[in-house]
């Protein structure tokens, strides 16, 4: 066994270990295809060659050999500045991301003696949930005795549900879970 000494330099790392490169993307001597067909950087076609030349020529002209279609025959290969295109890759994905829309899942709480003053109250709050295109979880909760009167409790989901016909949809029909009666509400407002 050979003990090979590790230095850290002067920001603390080791030395003798290499950087790591976090993106999979075949890129100059990554690509190892014994024949590959090479596109210039403005999209002409240089023809089938092997990949030892075409990184040589991406060399030449100060660019980079990236490997678009690995699993094309022969494998595709592209002329083109990395930097620059990793930027406008990384750039893309943040555009979709702020353009995707998260759906949350509110909660709205319930007691089978509610009042009808405070049923509105809270159907008000759920309809403001439902059309900003959230989902809206509703329970009622039962204490001790009540969860013999289950039907009570039914009554005044079904009347909250109803409140909110207009602008949602029974995702989840309500079911008794332990000491809870849940049903999920759907927007249909797009």
């Amino acid at each position: 066994m050979i003990f090979i000494p590790s230095y850290p330099n002067q920001y603390g790392g080791n030395q003798n270990k290499l950087p790591q490169n976090n993106n999979k993307d075949l890129i100059n001597e990554r690509v190892r295809f014994p024949e590959v067909l090479l596109i210039g950087a403005n999209g002409e076609q240089l023809g089938k060659m092997s990949s030892r030349e075409a990184y040589h020529i991406a060399v030449e002209q100060e660019l980079d050999l990236l490997c678009v279609a690995p699993s094309a025959n022969p494998p595709v290969c592209k002329l083109i500045n990395y930097n620059k295109y990793r930027f406008e890759q990384q750039k893309k994905a943040k555009e979709s991301k702020k353009k995707q829309k998260i759906i949350e899942i509110k909660e709205i709480q319930l007691t089978p003696q509610i009042g009808l003053h405070d049923l509105e109250t809270k159907a008000k709050a759920a309809r403001k949930f439902l059309e900003d295109g959230n989902r809206v979880k509703v329970g009622v909760r039962f204490r001790g005795r009540q969860l013999s009167h289950v039907d009570v409790g039914e009554e005044v989901l079904n009347r909250f549900i109803d409140m909110l016909q207009d602008i949602s949809k029974v995702d989840k029909a309500p079911a008794l879970d332990g000491k809870w009666l849940t049903a999920v509400l759907a927007s249909t407002v797009k």
